[in-house]
């Protein structure tokens, strides 16, 4: 006997829904309410999570390759390890978001609110202008965001 599937429609509420390590892959989640869900290890590969709330969401090592995020809820959420390498986090709100060793290489931030962020040595993005403010860095190596930071405070 197979595992048990389920449909998951756009706007789905799925409030501290424990989804770890859950196959997403290409899922349809616009809108979706996923305030402090666990999906901690899940395969969100390529999902449309645009304007989905994911405030004080668990996504640690989540794999969210190319996934939309368009617009998404991410304050405070935490996104530790996770894979976000091309992913578009157009006009997302990261307040308070954690994104230690997190890879955002190729990913979309035009827009993106970074606010009060934590990042590390570990943490890979693309040399690109966002608007960042206060960030805390675990580690003391000089990086891009450290310079970029410096030469906009002013702004």
């Amino acid at each position: 006997m197979g595992k048990p599937s389920y449909e998951i429609k756009p706007g789905a509420d799925l409030r501290q829904a424990n989804l770890q390590v859950s196959y997403l892959r290409g899922a349809d989640l616009r809108e979706a309410l996923l305030y402090r869900a666990n999906l901690q290890g899940a395969d969100l590969r390529g999902a449309d999570l645009s304007l989905a709330n994911l405030k004080g969401a668990n996504l640690r090592e989540a794999d969210l390759r190319r996934a939309d995020l368009r617009g998404a809820n991410l304050i405070g959420a935490d996104l530790s390890l996770a894979n976000l390498k091309g992913a578009n986090l157009q006009g997302a709100e990261l307040k308070e978001t954690n994104l230690e060793g997190a890879d955002l290489s190729l990913a979309n931030l035009k827009g993106a609110i970074l606010k009060n962020i934590r990042y590390d040595n570990n943490t890979k993005y693309a040399k690109q202008k966002v608007r960042i403010f206060q960030t805390f860095k675990i580690k003391t190596k000089k990086n891009y965001l450290d310079i970029y930071i410096k030469r906009n405070k002013s702004k």
